[in-house]
C-alpha cells in the first residue's frame, strides 16, 4: 500500500521539484484528518520563486487533467496553500516554513519517500535540497 500511495502521489513531487522546491517532505494524513490524504510541503528562498514553484506546479498538474480546487496566496508568495482534494500542496518562503513548523505540528504522519524524491537525493551533492529524514524504509 505504501508503494501504491508513493507511486500515486509522485506526479505532485514531480511538479514541485520542476521549478527547484527545496526540501520537499510528503506527509500521510489519513489517519489523523478528513481534511486530505496527503500533505505536501516544501519552499523557495525568494517570494518570487515560491510564487514561481506554485505557477509551476498548478500549471504542470493541470496539463496532466489534474485541476486545483483553490490556490491562496499566490501573489503575496509568503505561503501558497494548493487544494488538489485529497492532496494539499504548502509551498512556503523559506523562513515562513520554518515559523509554522507543519512537520512538526504533524509529526505523527508518515512521512513517504516517492521515486522522484530519491532521484533527487541521488543526483544532489552533500548540499541536498531534499529532506533526507523522510526515507523510511
Amino acid at each position: 500500500m505504501k508503494e501504491t500511495l508513493a507511486a500515486e502521489l509522485d506526479v505532485y513531487v514531480k511538479a514541485a521539484l520542476g521549478r527547484k522546491a527545496h526540501r520537499p517532505v510528503l506527509l500521510d494524513v489519513r489517519h489523523l484528518t478528513s481534511l486530505a490524504d496527503a500533505f505536501l510541503i516544501c519552499h523557495g528562498t525568494s517570494n518570487r520563486q515560491v510564487s514561481a514553484i506554485a505557477e509551476h506546479i498548478q500549471r504542470d498538474l493541470k496539463n496532466q487533467g489534474i485541476k486545483a480546487l483553490s490556490v491562496d496566496g499566490l501573489k503575496e508568495g509568503h505561503w501558497v496553500l494548493m487544494d488538489y482534494g485529497h492532496m494539499v500542496i504548502h509551498v512556503f518562503f523559506e523562513e515562513t516554513r520554518r515559523f509554522y513548523d507543519l512537520e512538526g505540528l504533524w509529526s505523527d504522519a508518515r512521512r513517504i519517500h516517492t521515486e522522484s524524491m530519491r532521484q533527487g537525493v541521488e543526483a544532489a551533492d552533500s548540499d541536498t535540497d531534499v529532506d533526507e529524514t523522510v526515507f523510511i524504509e
